[in-house]
């Protein structure tokens, strides 16, 4: 029952992940083969920022020059792309087994079967992970790819091991929208929850970065442990935040596991 399950739900998942595939590689192959402009005005790009309010520059991640190729990736796709389409992916696939299927009725289906609930919910998961994985993926090779066919000169090594955390960091949104809709078993609210609780990290991110005072807030936002920058300039990889992100993914999901076997199903 395992695989023709896994099969389902990776079928069930393809439209969604196909088309945040073509969002991350249109967006990214574009922004890649307009670098080398950048790169080639970087005086004039410097003078530019100068006059645009320290707020907005920290608010998108441009905290250097633009020429730079981590202050690149950062500011057009790890900054706001990323979270974004990590995000709808997230929230979809995690709510969809749970929530949505209880509410429409679907649920009763594969849970008829020998499969358990465990296993259900597990496959379910995987998924998640496996979709997360391919988005992460498309979206650092569409921009190292167009990179070269372009000239950007970009350093493919440490642009790829940007992939591990982006992917890390979209498992954590999945995992703790999983154990919402576990618990709630409404998608509106999960999903509320987690966009709210995602911008307010934003915003706090970006508040502690602004006033010293206040960077005790910044260890409150997961946008604080996703920093491509000094990975792609410095090949500096941030085995704590990738840690972080994983256990509380880890730990989420487990927690999910646990809370669907004895969910009451009934509405």
């Amino acid at each position: 029952m395992i695989a023709p399950a896994l099969r389902l739900e990776l079928r069930r998942s393809r439209a969604l992940v196909g088309g945040l595939v073509l969002v991350v590689v249109g967006y990214g192959g574009f922004m890649a083969a307009f670098y080398p402009t950048l790169a080639k005005n970087t005086a004039a790009l410097d003078e530019y920022l100068k006059i645009l309010p320290r707020e907005f520059l920290v608010a998108f991640g441009m905290e250097g020059s633009l020429a730079d190729p981590g202050v690149f990736f950062t500011t057009y796709v790890g900054s706001w792309l990323w979270p974004i389409v990590a995000a709808i992916a997230a929230i979809v696939l995690a709510t969809r087994v749970s929530a949505a299927d209880t509410d429409r009725g679907w649920i009763e289906l594969p849970l008829a079967t020998p499969l358990s609930r465990t296993r259900y919910l597990l496959i379910a998961i995987a998924v998640q992970a496996i979709a997360l994985a391919l988005l992460a993926v498309a979206a650092v090779a569409a921009v190292v790819g167009v990179g070269a066919i372009s000239g950007a000169g970009f350093d493919a090594g440490r642009f790829f091991l940007v992939t591990p955390l982006a992917f890390a960091f979209a498992c954590t949104i999945a995992a703790v929208t999983t154990l919402l809709g576990v618990v709630t078993m409404s998608r509106g609210a999960a999903s509320g929850a987690v966009a709210g609780g995602l911008i307010a990290m934003y915003l706090l991110d970006i508040v502690a970065k602004i006033e010293p005072s206040l960077d005790a807030l910044g260890a409150l936002s997961a946008f604080r442990y996703f920093r491509p920058t000094p990975i792609i300039d410095r090949g500096e990889f941030p085995f704590g935040d990738l840690a972080l992100f994983s256990v509380v993914a880890v730990a989420a999901w487990a927690a999910s596991l646990w809370a669907f076997r004895r969910r009451d199903l009934i509405a």
